[in-house]
């Protein structure tokens, strides 16, 4: 994604229409305000319980894309944030680059070994929502995925909460204001956004934001929508 502009939509390297093709897409509905807040987890540190406990809170349902290691590590968790009804997407076990999956029973192992974790902590079947690890993906991953039944969900708001971007860092990472500040100038003006945030790669200080990236949103006249309702046709 490029920012190009200060509160308009980024510019991509593959247009709505384009990700619609394989049952993929990025942002949602262009004629709602609506914010669709998405967490990827590789792993716990400390900030999950905080992070729902803000999200239940506040009335806020989000989705929250989990690699291998957080199912086998984190089966509390998991069980946690589907009872507080959240959605638990497929993050790959591995986390690898999955650009350079050519073949589709590989690809497929990365997914099915999550489903088997999901069915064993939940007993029941993981929603077919996939995020390729760091966005990273090629044509083929796209086709695999829709021929596996997923839907491929990108985002078109990241504030990079891994690096260190400014003065006021905390712990080698951002501060709870700069992390609102981010994602106040990066909104801006947009009508609809895929919010991508990580609760493993920050600090406790998402964590801390959160109440107020909510309420921001809400003050602006924002939803907060599920990625299930504007989800293409498969």
């Amino acid at each position: 994604l490029s920012f190009q502009s200060e509160g308009a939509p980024p510019v991509a390297n593959a247009s709505q229409e384009y990700l619609r093709n394989f049952d993929a897409l990025d942002v949602g509905d262009a004629n709602q305000k609506e914010i669709y807040i998405t967490f990827d987890a590789g792993f716990e540190n400390g900030n999950t319980e905080r992070i729902l406990d803000a999200l239940k809170k506040h009335g806020v349902k989000a989705t929250f894309f989990l690699v291998g290691n957080y199912f086998e590590t984190q089966p509390e968790l998991v069980k946690r944030m589907a009872e507080e009804g959240h959605t638990i997407g497929n993050h790959t076990y591995s986390h690898p680059d999955m650009s350079k999956i050519g073949d589709i029973q590989s690809f497929q192992t990365e997914l099915q070994k999550n489903e088997a974790l999901y069915r064993d902590i939940l007993g029941s079947e993981m929603p077919k929502l996939y995020r390729p690890p760091q966005g990273i993906y090629s044509e083929k991953n796209l086709e695999m995925a829709q021929q596996l039944g997923y839907h491929t969900v990108f985002w078109s708001l990241a504030y990079v909460d891994w690096n260190v971007c400014a003065e006021d860092a905390v712990g080698g990472k951002p501060s709870a204001g700069t992390i609102y500040r981010n994602v106040v100038r990066e909104t801006g003006e947009q009508t609809q956004c895929i919010v991508l945030m990580h609760d493993s790669a920050t600090t406790r200080t998402t964590a801390e934001a959160l109440p107020d990236i909510i309420q921001w949103y809400r003050d602006q006249g924002f939803t907060f929508c599920r990625v299930e309702q504007v989800l293409p046709a498969p």
